[in-house]
């Protein structure tokens, strides 16, 4: 049987997150995760620049344990990542459509489930 193409998925643009940690924050509280479990999580990397100064990143990265908040979406609400997202780095949406903005810049990522 062949897999049904996703028809959603999350657009993050990590050159605005800020490592605020409130997507992990939010997922962990709608779904009760235990400790340790995540259906997202933030990565931190260090990088030293030619000029020796540092430059840090944050990487928000969705987890196997992500299923994009179905119960929300069905009523045509944001996952809670998106939702509560403070650097408004993250968008939930049509595949077709969020791929159009992903060619846009090369600091974006479109993951899909």
């Amino acid at each position: 049987m062949k897999k049904k193409k996703p028809e959603f998925g999350l657009l993050i643009d990590y050159e605005y997150c800020t490592g605020c940690h409130s997507c992990e924050v939010s997922c962990a509280q709608e779904y009760k995760h235990k400790v340790g479990i995540r259906g997202i999580k933030v990565f931190e990397v260090e990088q030293k620049l030619p000029d020796g100064s540092m430059y840090l990143t944050y990487f928000p990265f969705p987890t196997e344990a992500c299923i994009l908040c179905p119960h929300l979406t069905k009523e045509g609400l944001e996952p809670a990542c998106v939702k509560h997202c403070m650097a408004n780095c993250m968008k939930y949406g049509s595949v077709k459509e969020l791929s159009k903005e992903l060619r846009r810049k090369s600091r974006m990522v479109l993951w899909v489930p």
